[in-house]
């Protein structure tokens, strides 16, 4: 079974939002099979996902499966859902959907780890995360895929007044992976938070696609991404705001900084602002470079190995965007994880 032979619409390079990702050598690709990815939970929801998202590469997974199942959270939870995902078969495409509904006044945390020890497969997720009036969720996701797999994860948003979600989202491992993140706000004091890190080597590819649209008052957008590049590996991250007429005293943020840490890495970044008032606070700025060499120097002359003071640089660099998560045991969970204790 082929992708591009999918009765669907796929997205097409030459397309401005898809510029700089090569999908051709995943969509062509004959996979032996395809299946339904299942979750270890007894008596989800389902139905069938008839929404219209922003970003086509929904629909890749909906042509495989259209079913969704919900997760509800209508009480207080005190520790995180902890969602592990293991992909062990070769040479087939998975599909999953999932909606995540947090009601009102209602605080959760849940966290999703994409693993896998197969070789030459692909997984297509789709996630909807609805909040409602004051609801917070406060999200994490590690996607750690080998190489020669392929993974696509689109996420869309609805956040009613006054809700709070905080993404944080963890890139590893070293193959091809999109991200698509879309949230239109159209309540009053929505607050949306996207912390990412993105840490890759060997010849890993992850593309990282942000459309945010304000649409009612006092909503706020903060976008933050770091990028760790070692080795051949790429990241592209393209982070778009639009603010309407009608969101004033709204707020959107943009930031993208990248470290290099090889000549043969390569960063796209295109941070974007498409705003249409007077009335609001917005920025955005990227960066590039290496390692600080004069702090690299100081660390050394102070008695520190140079192995050793490029690690603390870069750890440094990397835990501003683990210490942004609130959750303590997400935080920690993320400190520690490992890949091996999953495959």
């Amino acid at each position: 079974m082929k992708i591009n032979e999918l009765n669907t619409t796929l997205p097409n390079k030459n397309d401005e939002e898809f510029l700089k990702i090569n999908f051709d050598s995943l969509f062509s690709y004959d996979f032996a099979k395809a299946e339904t990815y299942e979750f270890d939970i007894m008596g989800l929801e389902t139905i069938v996902d008839e929404e219209k998202y922003e970003s086509v590469l929904f629909d890749i997974s909906r042509s495989l499966d259209n079913k969704q199942k919900i997760i509800t959270i209508n009480k207080n939870i005190a520790e995180p859902i902890f969602l592990i995902h293991k992909l062990k078969k070769n040479e087939t495409i998975f599909s999953n959907s999932l909606k995540i509904k947090v009601s009102k006044d209602i605080k959760a945390s849940i966290v999703e780890v994409f693993v896998n020890s197969c070789q030459n497969s692909f997984y297509a997720v789709n996630r909807k995360i609805e909040l409602e009036e004051n609801a917070c969720l406060e999200y994490a996701k590690i996607q750690d895929i080998n190489d020669s797999n392929s993974m696509i994860f689109s996420l869309a948003v609805n956040q009613k007044n006054s809700s709070n979600l905080e993404i944080s989202n963890f890139e590893y491992g070293d193959g091809f992976v999109v991200n698509s993140f879309e949230n239109i706000l159209n309540s009053e004091f929505a607050n949306y938070e996207l912390n990412a890190l993105v840490k890759l080597n060997k010849e890993a590819t992850t593309s990282n696609l942000i459309k945010t649209i304000h649409n009612e008052k006092n909503s706020t957008s903060n976008i933050n991404y770091k990028n760790s590049l070692q080795e051949k590996s790429k990241a592209v991250v393209k982070i778009k705001s639009i603010v309407n007429e009608t969101a004033l005293f709204s707020k959107a943020f943009q930031n993208c900084n990248t470290i290099l840490l090889s000549d043969d890495a390569t960063i796209f970044a295109q941070p974007h602002l498409e705003i249409l008032i007077d009335e609001l606070e917005a920025s955005h700025g990227t960066t590039t470079g290496t390692l600080n060499k004069e702090q690299l120097l100081y660390l050394q002359s102070r008695g520190i190995s140079k192995n050793e003071a490029y690690e603390m640089l870069l750890s440094a660099f990397e835990n501003k965007i683990v210490d942004n998560i609130k959750d303590e045991i997400i935080k920690e969970f993320i400190k520690t994880y490992k890949r091996e204790k999953y495959v």
